[in-house]
């Protein structure tokens, strides 16, 4: 029963993390990927870049692991 529980709480984090990728995309914010692609060519990382991917998205997904576990005890 405990995979099931980490299946379901991982379910949620993804579905999270890529609602969380979008909104960054549509709010001119780079993701993960960009940052990491843009490491090999040199591209520097503003402030608010670095906020985003350093404090906000691990808080993001921190949130969604809660969520997750919450959602799991309420049903089971």
């Amino acid at each position: 029963m405990e995979w099931i529980k980490f299946y379901g709480i991982g379910g949620v984090i993804l579905v999270i993390a890529i609602f969380a990728n979008f909104l960054a995309a549509q709010w001119g914010l780079k993701t993960w990927y960009a940052f990491l692609e843009g490491l090999g060519n040199g591209d520097s990382l503003s402030l608010k870049d670095g906020l985003w991917l350093f404090v906000g998205y691990p808080l993001t997904l921190g949130g969604s692991a809660k969520l997750g576990t919450v959602i799991w005890n309420c049903l089971f």
